[in-house]
């Protein structure tokens, strides 16, 4: 079922992507750049205007996912070292460091091809604005700290305060990022979408490792 939405998810994403390029496309953005969807993004970013102040505090506070990235990379590093084999690192997290490979290749990406800009520059610069870069990094990489909390710690205690912390932390990231004004609204759409859909299959994929392990080889 995981595999299924994690598809419908990404599909989802290309055809909104699609849409973006092809519905409502007006020069209303820096320069006289293209926007999809111009008459609502234009709308609702003077519905919200321009908030330096949120930018740079979600800005900053994209280190946080940086860190919980770093955090289990360690820990795969000292489940190498200390089981001399990579292949007896646990499989949920060389899946986890192939996940976030991909996350940062799916950003790379879209910042070689823009499919639009920021609204406004960032110090002077026309930057890529399509998907939202920090709503991508924090809505791909903040629910694997709750699921790998589920996965390997037993007290319930720590198990709901970790899903408190991500969700609360999450929101707030994507809410900041829609109302500081530095994207239009279809860019955190097209991050929501991307990053459910990457998630979704990571976890597909851990469990299709776990249903492996679990089930008896049958003998030829």
């Amino acid at each position: 079922m995981d595999l299924v939405t994690g598809t419908a998810l990404l599909v989802a994403f290309v055809l909104w992507t699609a849409l973006v390029q092809l519905v409502d496309v007006r020069p209303v953005g820096q320069s006289g750049t293209d926007v999809g969807f111009a008459t609502f993004n234009t709308w609702f970013h003077g519905v919200t205007g321009v908030h330096m102040g949120i930018y740079t505090v979600t800005d900053w506070l994209g280190l946080v996912p940086i860190a919980v990235c770093l955090c289990f990379g360690v820990l795969g590093a000292v489940q190498l070292v200390s089981r001399r084999s990579l292949f007896r690192v646990d499989s949920d997290l060389l899946l986890l460091g192939a996940y976030y490979v991909v996350v940062i290749l799916c950003y790379l990406a879209f910042e070689m091809v823009p499919i639009n800009y920021r609204p406004i520059p960032i110090d002077g610069i026309m930057e890529a604005s399509y998907p939202s870069s920090t709503t991508l990094l924090v809505l791909s990489v903040m629910p694997t700290l709750k699921f790998q909390v589920d996965r390997r710690v037993k007290g319930p205690a720590t198990r709901s305060a970790a899903t408190a912390f991500v969700v609360t932390f999450s929101a707030l990231m994507v809410l900041g990022r829609l109302v500081a004004g530095v994207h239009w609204a279809t860019d955190i759409v097209g991050a929501v979408l991307l990053a459910a859909g990457l998630f979704v299959l990571y976890t597909s994929a851990v469990a299709y490792t776990d249903y492996t392990r679990a089930t008896p080889q049958m003998e030829g």
